[in-house]
């Protein structure tokens, strides 16, 4: 009998079965399209290069088979000021036209400068975090920790903005700083020279015979082989370096909870590196591992200055950093090793808690390694 019938036929309570059962049928059909076209939508997603992920390196970032690349941090973007707390002032150039390099330059306020009689002022070369993958010299954090650090170490500061994996695997990071450090010395150079040219801040206030190098977490790892290598540079003179003969005389460098692997790591840490450097080194490679890598009569080549090393007490990256330490101190380098730790901290706590009294211990140690005190 067709169901317009049963409903002519049936009784009130009758009727209202009938219609809770049409719902009933209805919803069922319509929750069997939305799951026909979920699934549909879902292997849409499953075989979409743009979907479909190559690489999850959380919390930095995700690569999709396409090549495309999702960050989840240092993405912000804050232009150069003059800082009103610090009264340092900051400025953006471009090191590198063909490969895009950029960096921020930081000068103290005038009256530091005019305080000190109008000397030159040290050269910090400076190198952010961010696991070789994210993060910027332009970013927020990175912004307000060098304003902080310029004007309590009374340095030129030059941040650089290398270039970053997956898209520019190693050593695209470890090239960018040497091209950096090139530009800086030669910047600084020509005003000294007397001659003129080179910029205005570094070649008017930025004294490059006190040249430091710096850099957190993958920034410290940088900084550690850009003086190996400018410290090779010395050891073979016939390599030039800017049209001379000489590399410039690098003080020292500091290492701040730096990027460093030992023998033993984590399947995660090992898949990471990998990814930073597209499979070109292992974990064991002298880049990522010096203190096993490097004999004791390969540390020569590191600049006779000094080191400072400083090492967050809950930094799992923490033994391969006091490693370095130990590896350095065994080995044929001439300069003095320091060791600074801060207890019950994780990793690089310094950039984010600038007003903590352990943070601003930390700004004060760097800064007095910087001055020789």
């Amino acid at each position: 009998m067709p169901l317009r019938s049963m409903v002519a036929m049936a009784s009130p309570v009758l009727l209202l079965v009938i219609v809770a059962l049409c719902a009933l049928l209805g919803a069922g059909e319509a929750r069997e399209r939305e799951s026909v076209v979920g699934t549909s939508a879902f292997r849409s997603r499953a075989t979409d290069p743009n979907m479909e992920v190559k690489f999850d390196f959380s919390p930095f970032l995700i690569q999709y088979k396409s090549g495309r690349v999702q960050r989840f941090m240092g993405t912000t973007f804050t232009p150069p000021s003059l800082d009103a707390r610090t009264g340092v002032a900051s400025k953006d150039v471009v090191v590198d036209q063909a490969t895009g390099l950029r960096a921020r330059i930081y000068r103290p306020s005038r009256g530091a400068v005019i305080g000190g009689g109008g000397k030159r002022l040290p050269v910090l070369l400076y190198f952010h975090g961010g696991a070789f993958v994210v993060e910027s010299a332009f970013d927020p954090v990175y912004h307000g920790y060098l304003n902080a650090l310029t004007a309590k170490a009374n340095v030129v500061a030059v941040s650089v903005n290398y270039r970053l994996a997956p898209e520019h695997p190693l050593p695209a990071a470890y090239d960018d700083a040497w091209a950096a450090l090139q530009w800086v010395v030669d910047n600084a150079r020509r005003g000294g020279g007397g001659g003129g040219g080179g910029e205005p801040w570094l070649a008017k206030h930025g004294d490059v015979s006190r040249l430091f190098l710096a850099g957190d977490s993958a920034g410290g790892n940088i900084a550690h082989n850009l003086a190996m290598r400018a410290g090779q540079q010395q050891q073979h003179p016939s390599f030039l370096l800017a049209g001379r003969a000489a590399a410039p005389a690098i003080r020292g460098v500091a290492l701040l909870d730096p990027y460093f692997l030992g023998r033993y790591v984590s399947p995660g840490a090992e898949r990471a590196w990998g990814f930073i450097c597209a499979g070109k080194y292992g974990t064991g490679h002298p880049y990522v591992n010096p203190a096993a890598a490097l004999p004791a009569s390969a540390w020569r080549a590191l600049p006779p200055g000094r080191v400072l090393m400083t090492v967050s007490g809950n930094d799992r990256l923490g033994p391969f950093q006091r490693a370095y330490v130990d590896a350095l101190r065994g080995s044929e380098w001439r300069g003095e090793a320091r060791l600074y730790v801060t207890p019950g901290e994780g990793h690089c706590y310094f950039l984010n808690y600038l007003n903590s009294p352990k943070a601003a211990a930390h700004m004060a140690t760097l800064a007095a390694f910087i001055n020789g005190s």
